[in-house]
């Protein structure tokens, strides 16, 4: 299938970098400074870069970047667009893969922060400052705000759907799902994900592979706690049987962690918020929510962010990475859970794609804010009551909206969830807000909580790896799917109520049905034969 490419912001916003020759070199117009690279992953620093929109073709002859300290002059062409200008240029064009404009004189932009001006025959034309420059990241102007984001970053949009179907599947219920998904592939998988220990889903990829489905894998080169021995036997395992296996990470990486968790089936999207794990995918501990919606499109513009991670100076094969690296030895899940919510296939009105940290904040962010009846959420955990997401919510329950807020009971959060819990319903009984936070109590049902999941007014629901904190949203790649309709809504309305801890909407769930079923079809048979009022 034909697939949209998510371009990197170093290459999309340098379109149109080489000089632009034309006819009518007198045509004048403003321009402005759009990016600074003053702290280059290099020694020396070397490849400092600054980049110009100039709106209409000009000649930039006699023009100078000043900092106050040293001058530095624009070459005697004509160009227009963005344009990236180096005294370097050799050094930032292996950084920006570009063709770069050569700067004549001296300017070194100081990592401490500088005051930068774009100067024309003694006049600025555009000042910029910033203060301390992050290594390996580039100051930009985007509408009119100015930030710090890695080199090469993307930046993707919001992307919309019109109506789809959807199957939509929670765990530890339905592991088979994920599994039969890929299992189904003709044309190609491509696996984003944080971790790979999953046998099951190894053996599932090989067996696509050998009947000629394009598979290959992205994993983090740095998850917290380092790439266990067992992750790294199956990952040589998928390397191989012939499986490209791609690593994000090292000194220019451009997230934090990658720590999505999603797949590109065909032209099917699988998001999900569990990891490719036993103790996720494999069924064996967490709760976690997940989804494959139909839609081409969707899938195409997934596909891209597939590939515009795999495309950069910080992805690795990994047959070179693990090169260097040591494992560390960690135990794998084993446990087995009941079967309470089946799979379901269901029409939804339209799909969202979300991706940290791109747009995925301001995405859920505006979510919450437009509620105006119910929200629901389950969490591992926020950035507590400062946190972006943990207000947003606040805001939505002064306005009057329901909001209950489900967080994982797990040692290595609970203190700072009970905190939480404390400080919310705390506020809620001062204020008289509709809000309720709480413990999830597995009662054996899962292990712990691990989905990320939001319902919004019943009928627009949030699945995807973004956990409600700062890192996640602003420095982690993140993906998740926003399903419209009634029935997606209907369906993660069960599953929360159940794990609050009432009962659901509609009714028991599936599989306490069928279990319900069995006793009295066993309790039909054993009543020929004994006698009730004498076994009480």
């Amino acid at each position: 299938m034909a697939c949209t490419i998510i371009t990197l912001f170093v290459v999309s916003a340098f379109a149109g970098v080489s000089p632009t020759a034309v006819a009518d070199e007198s045509a004048t117009a403003a321009a402005e400074i759009v990016g600074v690279y003053p702290n280059p992953v290099t020694e020396s620093d070397a490849g400092e870069f600054i980049v110009i929109d100039v709106p209409n073709a000009t000649n930039v002859s006699g023009w100078q970047f000043r900092d106050g300290e040293s001058t530095a002059s624009l070459p005697n062409t004509t160009v227009s667009g963005r344009v990236v200008l180096s005294t370097e240029p050799a050094a930032a064009e292996t950084a920006v893969e570009k063709s770069v404009e050569p700067l004549g004189g001296t300017l070194a932009l100081t990592n401490s922060g500088e005051r930068l001006r774009l100067v024309q025959d003694n006049t600025s034309i555009d000042t910029v400052e910033y203060d301390t420059a992050p290594e390996g990241e580039r100051y930009q102007q985007t509408g009119e705000r100015w930030n710090w984001q890695p080199l090469g970053h993307t930046t993707v949009s919001v992307f919309e759907t019109g109506a789809a179907s959807s199957k939509l599947f929670v765990l530890p219920d339905s592991p088979d799902v994920p599994r039969d998904a890929l299992d189904s592939a003709t044309d190609q998988i491509l696996i984003g994900g944080y971790t790979f220990t999953s046998e099951t889903i190894a053996t599932t990829l090989i067996r696509a592979h050998r009947r000629g489905v394009h598979v290959e894998v992205l994993v983090d080169g740095g998850p917290v706690g380092g790439i266990s021995t067992h992750e790294a036997t199956v990952l040589d395992r998928l390397v191989a049987a012939g499986i490209e296996v791609h690593v994000l990470g090292g000194e220019r990486a451009r997230y934090a962690y990658h720590h999505a968790k999603y797949a590109v089936v065909d032209d099917r999207s699988l998001v999900m918020t569990e990891n490719w794990k036993p103790s996720g995918v494999g069924g064996r501990s967490s709760r976690g929510w997940g989804a494959i919606v139909n839609d081409a499109a969707l899938t195409d513009r997934l596909a891209g962010v597939f590939r515009a991670d795999t495309g950069w100076k910080d992805t690795t094969p990994w047959s070179e990475f693990r090169r260097n690296e040591t494992f560390e030895a960690t135990g794998q899940a084993f446990e087995s859970y009941p079967s309470e919510f089946d799979s379901k296939r269901v029409p939804i009105d339209r799909a969202q794609l979300l991706v940290a940290p791109d747009n995925a904040e301001s995405g859920v962010i505006d979510l919450i804010d437009n509620a105006t009846e119910t929200i629901r959420v389950v969490q591992v955990s926020t950035a507590g009551p400062d946190g972006p997401f943990t207000k947003a919510v606040l805001r939505a329950a002064r306005r009057g909206v329901d909001v209950r807020l489900l967080l994982s009971d797990e040692w290595y959060v609970s203190e700072e969830n009970s905190a939480l819990v404390e400080h919310l319903n705390r506020i809620a009984a001062e204020q008289d807000l509709p809000l309720e936070a709480k413990l999830a109590e597995p009662n054996d049902r899962y292990e712990k909580i691990h989905a990320k999941g939001v319902i919004i007014d019943g009928k627009h629901v949030v699945v995807g790896s973004l956990n409600w904190n700062e890192e996640s949203a602003r420095e982690n790649r993140e993906v998740m799917v926003v399903l419209t309709g009634d029935a997606a809504g209907s369906y993660y309305k069960a599953v929360f109520e159940r794990d609050w801890g009432g009962e659901t909407d509609g009714g028991l769930p599936v599989g306490i049905i069928a279990a319900i079923g069995i006793l009295l079809l066993i309790a039909l048979v054993l009543a020929k034969t004994i006698d009730f009022e004498r076994d009480q």
